[in-house]
């Protein structure tokens, strides 16, 4: 008996440490999760978007709150204009046909550089420069900016991809930035903002970005189905898929009444 009784002390004790243990951990979860899409904070943060019925996405932040930073996602939802900008950190092989297709469509993009693609593919920068592209800072090394503490950290990145683009090309980079990974924190953005730089994230994109996993054509088109007036576009130009769907997608847009804008329609005037 005396075993017994011992037995059922010792589980329930067990049960009492794991419950008491179990409620910090749990509410540690919630309330990161609240921290990370409530605005108004400095907390880290991953860009993210849900989907309603009509395809209209809502942002983890709010259209008002990022504006008072120079930050948007979206354009004018009245206004059937989409901004097709591409995320670059190396070439893949891709890109040149990708230039193709946008001259050939008379179509303007926007392309987020690192250090890194500067560096090993000046010909190709100077290639979206000539042709009339935006080019815009995805920072030197696409770190987790979020993760910069002070002006100085921040500027490092910022600035050095800026000169190294100029030398490239004679040009001034457009003073727009695209934090790596989609991670950010609302220091972060006023950081940029007190730069002269206006942050972009954006309304649509599906995983394209994985070199040995590319998506078919086919559900690389369905994903892109939910497309919007203001979407701003985020590809891959290291997407195999991409290069080969481009076309398609500029076509099948035009002829559904939409205009590939230009991300200089946000900037401050």
């Amino acid at each position: 008996m005396i075993l017994v009784l011992k037995k059922k002390q010792i589980i329930l004790a067990a049960i009492c440490l794991l419950s008491i243990f179990a409620v910090p951990i749990t509410y540690g979860v919630v309330t990161q999760n609240v921290m990370n899409t409530s605005v108004g904070t400095s907390v880290c943060s991953n860009w993210g978007l849900t989907f309603g019925q009509d395809n209209i996405p809502q942002g983890n932040a709010s259209s008002d709150y990022l504006k008072q930073y120079n930050c948007y996602y979206i354009g004018d939802p009245n206004e059937k204009k989409i901004y097709l900008t591409f995320d670059a950190g190396y070439e893949n092989g891709y890109t040149a046909n990708i230039l193709d297709t946008l001259k050939k469509n008379d179509v303007k993009a926007t392309f987020f550089l690192v250090g890194n693609y500067i560096e090993t593919r000046p010909d190709l920068v100077k290639r979206m420069t000539e042709e009339g592209h935006l080019v815009g800072n995805h920072t030197l090394n696409h770190p987790d900016m979020s993760k910069m503490q002070t002006m100085e950290q921040f500027k490092k990145e910022i600035f050095t991809l800026e000169e190294m683009y100029k030398n490239v090309t004679g040009k001034d980079m457009a003073k727009m930035y695209r934090p790596p990974q989609g991670k950010y924190s609302e220091d972060n953005l006023k950081m940029a903002k007190e730069l002269g730089y206006t942050t972009f994230f954006w309304s649509l994109a599906y995983v394209d970005w994985i070199k040995t996993k590319q998506p078919s054509k086919e559900l690389a088109l369905e994903k892109l189905s939910r497309i919007h007036p203001g979407a701003i576009i985020l590809l891959h130009s290291t997407s195999k898929t991409n290069s080969e769907i481009l076309e398609d997608i500029i076509k099948k847009l035009k002829g559904e009444g939409y205009i590939f804008s230009s991300l200089n329609d946000f900037l401050v005037k």
